[in-house]
């Protein structure tokens, strides 16, 4: 074997490698969804509704990040003009609006015909607003709470196909609206070092939920999927924001729409279960495959973003 064959296969072989290094790993899709428009939480003093629509989709425009859901409950509107304000903002930024109910009504204590009466008594606003509806309707359930019976469940879904609308799932969650009301009271009392806490233990939560609840959903369904976030719109979003994003993306997250998020076969499925509680999708099948809770489950600085700056 001459030597000048030994040096073309070995020089092909590190191409071959260096090509292997250098191809990106595949990236994880998840698209953002903002629930309680116009406004979750506390209004701090001196501020509009409006005022926070306007910051939070200027963010998104800036990090050109694609069309994002954002769920009413047209009740927020009531003898309110800014926060009707606040929606037509959010639709001539280019973001869709979906229905969270008239008054963030929840299944779990309330009968399907008072839940149904509520999902028709918001459509009005939707239409009046103009609302870009390329994807279809759009619905996501308060507290994520679809039905504490199976009866309920299933008559509530029946209603809600019959009605057009797709269902808007979860399945990344870190209660991120503890940290709305939080953020404009240290606002208020102009409390840097808690606000810094703040952006802190959000970015703690937000990275370690992601990634525990990235793993159950490989556990129950045997492979990464398309991922929906859930956020509330609210006083900390526009703060919050660029942090996040730059995390997602060290995380391997690339934002896309909710409709291509849930273009992933998983979303076709159904638990199928009666569940006060409520919860995501991958915390729902967990719970109908009888998979048991890991003892590692992070947790939340709960306690402290309730009393903090009071």
């Amino acid at each position: 074997m001459s030597m000048r064959f030994i040096a073309l296969v070995a020089s092909a072989l590190a191409f071959c490698g260096s090509a292997q290094a250098a191809e990106p790993r595949a990236k994880l899709k998840v698209a953002l969804t903002f629930d309680d428009l116009p406004l979750n939480g506390t209004l701090p003093a001196g501020t509009l509704r409006s005022d926070f629509a306007r910051a939070t989709t200027a963010v998104l425009k800036k990090y050109r990040i694609p069309p994002s859901y954002g769920f009413i409950n047209a009740r927020g509107l009531e003898q309110n003009p800014d926060g009707a304000l606040a929606l037509k903002i959010w639709v001539g930024a280019g973001n869709p609006l979906g229905n969270h109910t008239y008054s963030h009504l929840d299944l779990s204590k309330n009968s399907v015909e008072d839940f149904q009466r509520e999902v028709l008594r918001n459509e009005p606003v939707l239409e009046l607003l103009e609302n870009p509806r390329g994807g279809g309707l759009w619905f996501r359930y308060p507290y994520l709470h679809e039905g504490d019976t199976l009866e309920k469940r299933r008559a509530v879904r029946a209603f809600l196909k019959s009605s057009g609308y797709h269902i808007a799932q979860t399945t990344l969650d870190w209660e991120d609206y503890l940290w709305n009301s939080a953020y404009a009271r240290c606002v208020m009392k102009k409390d840097a070092a808690s606000i810094q806490w703040l952006h802190e233990s959000y970015l703690e939560a937000a990275r370690d939920f992601m990634r525990f609840q990235r793993e159950n959903a490989r556990g129950v369904f045997g492979r990464d999927i398309n991922h929906v976030l859930l956020l509330h719109q609210g006083a900390f979003s526009a703060q919050i924001l660029p942090e996040l994003f730059a995390l997602l993306k060290s995380e391997g997250f690339v934002i896309v729409t909710l409709e291509e998020a849930q273009s992933d076969t998983v979303y076709e499925t159904d638990p199928d279960i009666g569940e006060a509680h409520g919860g995501t999708l991958v915390e729902l099948t967990m719970q109908k495959k009888g998979v048991a809770w890991p003892a590692d489950a992070p947790k939340l600085p709960r306690e402290r973003l309730t009393t903090i700056c009071q």
